[in-house]
């Protein structure tokens, strides 16, 4: 019996077999081998499989830019970098998701989210030529944007294949392609195809063509590289790839492949940043507001995708931007200014000029720094006093130098008026208003107390939100305290409202992406003032425009041609280092303001010190009577246009029944009632017939379609006028085709800087001389040479004649702050002062 032999396993060297056969492995061997393989890989297939799940989405997938939108709902900016907006696919022209697929996965309907063909070609593609494939299905990309982020080793291109899997088995296909479809990146900072469509056709997605969807499905794997805008010879090759791969997959015809045109683009921008010019402003001052409601979180803006409406119309913004612009030449380059305009009746902010170019000039002059107010204060005082039961008839002493004893923290306080121009010593309140007079006003305000003007300042807006409070000083009423632009504006809105206070605001609203409210800030009126303390206010002011340093505000006319009524109040800053114009019209409210800085150094981003403005023609002084006041006149018009004229309240000074210290001189005023047939009288007759009624004449040239010579207007204050008063009335100069002289304005006495300032408007020069009068106040136009109503060539050089008065002119004792009505020559006496001053 034979013995029986122990079978080896590994049975190596194979005995019977050639020398190379003997060491192959046999079929049981191979066999055993990739059964053993495929049972690991399987298993480790289904350890991955079980153990990968699918993930939470990434945090910015859900990041929709938000935009800031002007009053006309054009756009101004995003928040984010990311400009997305996630829009559903049934919304969307089925065009739009067909190119993608297409283009990128022609398998996506039907592949269970990985392509093991394609990422075999891939492979073998990438290993025999240049080129790179990445073989991802359009799933793949998804997971890979929309949960993973990016992923390149090995391990993480297989938990993205597995999560694809799983993806396709519990997600519907059309969600995968929308999601998608809001995730890829097409260049241009455009996240999502909607960002895409806006960025690139200035279109919404659901108006697409399917040319401009194939355009876009072809710029996806490398949105630089093919932006038409840089390569347009590539771009178009991408667009003609992507329809007739559309065209092989039944989604377009042939036919409408081959005669589809390249679709219109809007160019890439060649700036980086959508911030510059007036944007950034806007942009900055948004995102502050919203921030301070406390409604709103960083967060909230940069990627909810809120959509923000403000109440900046471009147009006035932009206007505001020219006329800065425009500023005269000659002017010193670190002057700067500011602009703020605000609707009274609801707070909202028109227009916001901080600066010229936001990537230059971060700092907002509107908003971010404070100035000395200069005269604007007065009418807060005014306020205050017709609070306590003062009449504008209260009479006070109007002459310069005067030392208020132990009034400045129990040191003498010496006031002086511009130039130290005597207005004597028996001025009411109109008077002191129309032409800024600083003794008087320091007079009131010690009367009433400064803790009144300071309370009566923050009712009206200044320091509403407990910044840059007014101290209760006797000056502040001069202006000494520094203040925002914006807050002044706020409160003259509230002057304009009627009292009524409304907080500014450049945030009309703000809405989620589908159009619900999400927040919209208080416009709610808040009383804070009497209506017939406002009125009487109202009315000084307006004699300010009407007899004082604003009548720039004269030039402010309707739609057809009226002259609208103004109000407000001119300032100058101590040392004229700031110039200021406060206005408004019934409908809207408007703050100029110019300063000039000691240093700008924009790169290292340094603006400070403000300095005396430097002179700039045609104006001889800077002054709140001069460029600010012709600014505000220039915006204004544009503001109002085609808007109706609106009128102030009735309002009728009340009489005075006596007065504070007679003089054995006095007798009991004589009260005149106006004829009512003025309009349409020659000059010479309406003035004779004035005079013959003990009134005073003051003419102002218009350009109109009437009779040169002929009265097209007249101040009325409503009611009879007390004998002596003057009445300004509005004199034709003919059509302009027709005018070939200009008649000369009768400016007999007026402050000298008012005189000059009538006849630089009719185009005609002035040259200023003096002489001694017993009868005229010293600053005032005795006559003029030629006399008024002479027609003379325009830019003729008139004579105006000044009075020094009966005495040698006293030199004022401390440094003058305040204003003229225009900046009088060399020789020239003082005109109306404007300014604040003596703080």
């Amino acid at each position: 019996m034979a013995s029986t032999r122990n079978r080896r396993f590994w049975n190596y060297p194979r005995r019977g077999k050639g020398l190379v056969q003997r060491w192959l492995p046999s079929w049981r061997i191979v066999l055993g081998a990739a059964l053993t393989f495929a049972a690991l890989g399987a298993g480790v297939f289904f350890a991955a499989w079980t153990s990968t799940a699918i993930p939470e989405n990434l945090d910015d997938v859900d990041h929709q830019a938000t935009t800031v939108y002007y009053a006309n709902g054009k756009e101004i900016g995003t928040f984010s970098t990311v400009k997305r907006e996630i829009v559903a696919y049934e919304d969307l022209p089925s065009h739009v998701g067909d190119a993608v697929v297409a283009s990128e996965n022609a398998s996506f309907w039907e592949d269970p989210g990985v392509d093991v063909m394609g990422l075999a070609r891939a492979m073998w593609t990438n290993l025999t030529t240049d080129s790179r494939q990445g073989g991802s299905t359009l799933t793949q990309q998804y997971v890979e944007r929309y949960y993973l982020g990016q992923t390149t080793d090995i391990a993480g291109k297989a938990r993205e294949a597995i999560i694809s899997l799983k993806i396709t088995r519990e997600q519907p296909k059309e969600l995968v392609l929308e999601r998608y479809l809001n995730t890829i990146y097409f260049g241009r900072g455009a996240y999502g195809v909607q960002a895409a469509a806006q960025a690139y056709f200035d279109k919404d997605a659901a108006d697409l063509t399917f040319s401009e969807s194939a355009m876009l499905s072809g710029i996806i794997p490398a949105p630089v590289r093919y932006d038409p805008s840089e390569n347009l010879d590539i771009a178009t090759a991408r667009w003609e790839r992507s329809l007739n791969r559309m065209a092989a997959q039944g989604y377009i015809t042939q036919a409408e492949a081959d005669s589809a045109e390249f679709p219109e683009f809007v160019e890439k921008s060649s700036s980086g940043n959508s911030l510059g010019g007036q944007k950034g402003y806007i942009m900055e001052a948004v995102r502050k507001e919203l921030l301070a409601s406390g409604e709103f979180t960083k967060e909230d803006l940069e990627s909810r995708g809120l959509q923000i409406h403000t109440t900046i119309k471009p147009k006035l913004q932009r206007n505001a931007a020219k006329i800065v612009r425009n500023m005269p030449e000659g002017a010193n380059k670190n002057v700067r200014a500011s602009l703020v305009s605000i609707n009274p009746e609801d707070g909202a902010i028109w227009a916001l000029y901080g600066g010229p170019d936001y990537l230059k000039q971060q700092m907002n002059t509107a908003t971010d720094d404070v100035v000395q107010a200069g005269s604007t204060f007065k009418p807060f005082t005014l306020i205050g006093a017709l609070e306590e039961g003062r009449q504008l008839t209260d009479r006070y002493d109007g002459n310069s130098p005067k030392i208020f004893p132990e009034a400045d923290d129990g040191q003498d306080w010496t006031v002086n008026n511009f130039g130290g121009y005597d207005y004597g010593d028996q001025i009411d309140l109109v008077e002191a208003t129309a032409h800024s007079v600083n003794t008087a006003y320091a007079e009131l305000n010690i009367d009433v107390g400064p803790a009144k003007t300071a309370d009566v300042a923050h009712r009206l807006g200044i320091g509403e939100g407990g910044e840059n409070p007014v101290a209760a000083n006797n000056s502040n009423v001069l202006g000494t305290a520094s203040i925002f632009p914006r807050d002044l504006a706020s409160a003259y809105a509230t002057i304009a409202g009627g009292g009524f206070y409304v907080q500014p605001h450049v945030i009309k609203n703000v809405e989620h992406m589908d159009g619900t409210l999400r927040w919209e800030p208080d416009t709610s009126a808040q009383k804070r003032f009497e209506r017939d303390v406002i009125n009487a206010a109202t009315y000084a002011m307006t004699q300010v425009v009407e007899e004082g340093s604003g009548r720039a505000a004269l030039e402010l006319t309707g739609p057809d041609g009226q002259r609208r009524p103004v109000a407000g109040k001119t300032g100058t800053a101590q040392n004229n280092r700031t110039a200021w114009f406060a206005g408004f019209t019934p409908q809207l409210a408007t703050v100029v303001n110019l300063r000039q800085y000691k240093t700008v150094d924009l790169d290292a981003g340094i603006i400070k010190d403000t300095v005396q403005i430097d002179d700039f023609e045609p104006y001889g002084e800077i002054t709140g009577s001069t460029w600010p006041a012709d600014a505000w006149t220039d915006f204004m018009q544009v503001a109002l246009e085609g808007k109706d004229v609106a009128e102030f309240p009735d309002y009728t000074p009340p009489r005075p029944t006596f007065s504070p210290s007679p003089t054995p001189s006095e007798t009991t005023p004589q009260w005149v009632e106006l004829p009512d047939d003025l309009i349409g009288m020659n000059i010479n007759e309406a003035t004779a017939l004035l005079q013959g009624l003990g009134l005073d004449v003051a003419t102002q040239a218009t350009e109109n379609e009437a009779e040169k010579g002929t009265v097209v207007n007249f101040y009325d204050p409503g009611g009879a006028v007390e004998s002596g008063s003057t009445i300004t009335l509005w004199v034709s100069t003919g059509a302009v085709e027709e005018q070939e002289q200009v008649a000369v304005p009768n400016v007999v006495g007026q402050p000298a800087g008012s005189a000059e300032s009538q006849l630089n408007r009719v185009g005609l020069g002035a040259e200023v001389v003096q002489e001694p009068n017993n009868e005229i106040p010293r600053g005032q136009v005795i006559r003029t040479e030629p006399g008024a109503g002479s027609e003379v060539d325009p830019g003729t050089t008139v004579r105006i004649v000044v009075s020094t008065g009966p005495q040698p002119t006293q030199e004022p004792t401390q440094e003058p702050t305040s204003e003229p009505t225009q900046s009088p020559s060399p020789s020239s006496p003082p005109g109306n002062g404007n300014g604040n001053g003596n703080g």
